[in-house]
């Protein structure tokens, strides 16, 4: 048997004890605890790219490893899932590489590889890590990307609730700063509530606005246009006078609009008129 072939059915053959000693010296090197569920699984997963490594090596095959893509996957989503930092994945790749290097050159040497094969070896085990890393990344930043444009949507839809009240009274607190994708998500969300509720008169809170422009202020007015052709009256509650002085300087005429200080106003005003 030559040298290549040697190192090659000595990883297939003892893939397991040789990942085990690896994950061990990797840990060693990392100084930090590892959930051990991780460190059977990295067990797991050595045992098979190190048989998978003595197959490449025989046949010179450069393919990757399937399963170290699909663990290098599973690493960077369960680290974004629960909220952490790639960094904490991405320090254990150096000792990682120090580790597979040394294992791999004491095994080749002790075959008595030549150079040549000792470098292709190295390129190959390096190249696959690298490999790894990649997946670790990208699949760290699709579950985060997806994990905040869930949170985003929960938000949206906290940010446009309609409270019901009273019988076919609702009122419509806004909070915080309005803007034009808040203006949007009310046309989106907040007025098919209105209609699916059946509601006829909703009551629009400003109390809790911090700051409106011309522009939003514009936004609103279109709101109340929308709520009028569905036969539903929009009343205004809580707008203080710097609000309706940025909606007038704007040009904006919040005239049409009942307005009341209070929402407890404006639904003693609409109960007067039942």
């Amino acid at each position: 048997m030559n040298p290549t072939s040697a190192v090659a059915n000595e990883l297939q053959q003892n893939s397991e004890p040789i990942a085990k000693e690896m994950v061990n010296s990797i840990l060693e090197l990392i100084g930090v605890e590892i959930p051990k569920q991780e460190v059977d699984q990295a067990i797991i997963v050595y045992t098979e790219y190190l048989s998978f490594l003595g197959d490449s090596i025989m046949t010179k095959d450069e393919t990757t490893s399937k399963r170290l893509l699909e663990w290098s996957k599973q690493n960077g989503e369960r680290e974004a899932a629960k909220g952490g930092r790639i960094s904490d994945i991405l320090f254990r790749y150096p000792p990682t590489r120090i580790v597979f290097i040394d294992k791999m050159a004491e095994i080749s040497l002790r075959h008595g590889v030549n150079t040549e094969d000792l470098i292709w070896i190295n390129k190959r085990v390096n190249n696959m890590l690298d490999i790894s890393i990649n997946e670790t990344v990208f699949a760290f930043e699709r579950q985060t990307s997806k994990l905040m444009k869930d949170v985003q949507a929960e938000v949206d839809i906290l940010s446009t609730p309609v409270v019901p009240v009273q019988e076919n009274i609702a009122v419509l607190p806004l909070v915080g700063k309005m803007d034009h994708d808040r203006a949007r998500l009310i046309l989106e969300r907040a007025i098919p509530l209105v209609a699916n509720q059946k509601i006829q008169s909703l009551i629009i809170d400003f109390s809790g606005i911090v700051t409106i422009d011309a522009t939003i202020a514009k936004h609103i007015i279109d709101i109340h246009n929308v709520l009028r052709l569905l036969g539903v009256d929009s009343i205004a509650a809580g707008m203080r006078p710097e609000l309706a002085q940025a909606a007038v300087e704007g040009g904006v005429d919040f005239s049409n609009i009942n307005t009341f200080a209070t929402v407890k106003q404006a639904i003693d005003s609409i109960n007067k008129k039942i």
